[in-house]
């Protein structure tokens, strides 16, 4: 059991935020076990309270979990300033506590994770766990099968040690070639920077899956969905799964 805030209950149920909850309890429209309760600082259990806004039962979810297909020119941030974040497509779910689990590139689309789940959100992104990210990508220059297997064995992109082994698979090769590159670490702009090692540049690029999720086809650019169940026990399992696993075998 858990008790808090009343207009944080509500705010965190998608109710409104902060301060329009604050107002709708101050009118009485919002009623605990049965009796109106107009203080916003009022504490409520969040397994046995019952807790009303006009006549709608509210239930209290601790966790929430949303697949986003990101499209390119958004930010992958809490907020900014100056452009359109991740969560600000979110905005309609009235949550303030919302993150992205890692981030694409303002240019990059594809599949990105939001929650408020701080552990799983670490566990994905932690190097021992090498929870698998494939990526589809336009590249300027020919893709060849020495790059698959020099990238199964590592690639020196400047840092201290090479990548990780990455599985890239050509899907078509000519003056722009298309890939899948499946990779199991997330290194600052690693993707262009392999590549980039190679003489190439990426023109193009998307997140297609993340560990045993996929993008849907069906999940247009900038619209999102809530995980199921089944996906987020997937998530869970492919962190417990993978950690300090050979990932050699690429």
């Amino acid at each position: 059991m858990a008790q808090i805030r009343l207009d944080k209950f509500l705010s965190e149920c998608g109710v409104g935020t902060r301060s329009e909850v604050k107002n709708f309890i101050r009118k009485g429209l919002v009623t605990v076990d049965g009796f109106p309760v107009k203080k916003p600082e009022e504490k409520v259990d969040t397994d046995t309270s019952d807790v009303m806004f006009q006549n709608t039962r509210i239930t209290y979810e601790k966790y929430v979990y949303f697949l986003l297909h990101k499209p390119s020119g958004v930010v992958s941030a809490s907020s900014d300033r100056n452009c359109i974040t991740v969560t600000d497509l979110l905005k309609k779910e009235g949550r303030t506590d919302l993150f992205p689990v890692g981030r694409l590139d303002k240019d990059t689309e594809g599949l990105l994770l939001l929650t408020n789940d701080g552990e799983l959100c670490h566990n994905l992104l932690s190097p021992k766990k090498h929870v698998k990210k494939t990526y589809f990508a336009q590249v300027e220059g020919i893709v060849t099968q020495q790059m698959i297997r020099e990238f199964r064995e590592g690639i020196d992109i400047g840092d201290e040690k090479k990548t990780l082994p990455a599985q890239l698979k050509i899907l078509s090769a000519g003056e722009i070639s298309q890939i899948e590159l499946t990779i199991c670490e997330g290194r600052f702009h690693q993707v262009k920077r392999m590549f980039e090692s190679c003489g190439m540049r990426v023109s193009y690029l998307k997140r297609i899956a993340m560990g045993g999720l996929t993008l849907p086809d069906s999940l247009e650019k900038g619209s999102y969905r809530r995980l199921t169940p089944q996906e987020i026990l997937l998530l869970k399992m492919d962190c417990e799964r993978m950690e300090g696993n050979d990932v050699s075998g690429y």
